[in-house]
């Protein structure tokens, strides 16, 4: 077991499943370990970015978009963690685009901190390995 498992652990015990109980206890995890502020950006394109990335469609068309649609190369503030919804085992963040203000709500798990040295980077890296692969 590496550290990353350890902790995981210290926080679910022996059940890793991804499940809504699970989310629900990480959730109460990260609400009380979080500190603010927190600067985050897209580990990776967003589902809605994913044609125009891989390429094939409009560049311009993509920037327009980017103006309306939260892009994983924006940069966010986060405002709060959202408790998963019943049915859902993801814990979503209403975060703030630094460049407009504009507010959206993302799933954490696509997520991760603008500052490896931040001490919230290893919590939200965590959470998101747990969800991605658990």
């Amino acid at each position: 077991m590496d550290d990353q498992d350890k902790r995981i652990r210290e926080i679910l015990g022996k059940d890793f499943e991804c499940n809504i109980q699970n989310a629900l206890k990480y959730f109460e995890y990260l609400k009380t370990t979080i500190r603010y502020p927190c600067r985050l950006t897209g580990m990776e394109d967003f589902p809605w970015e994913e044609r125009y990335v891989l390429g094939g469609w409009d560049k311009k068309e993509y920037e327009e978009l980017k103006k309306d649609n939260p892009s994983y190369t924006d940069e966010y503030e986060l405002v709060e963690l959202i408790k998963p919804a019943s049915g859902d085992d993801e814990i979503f963040a209403n975060v703030r685009r630094i460049s407009d203000k504009k507010i959206f709500e993302i799933g954490l798990s696509w997520l991760e901190c603008t500052d490896s040295e931040n001490e919230n980077y290893q919590l939200i890296d965590d959470y998101s390995v747990w969800h991605t692969n658990y």
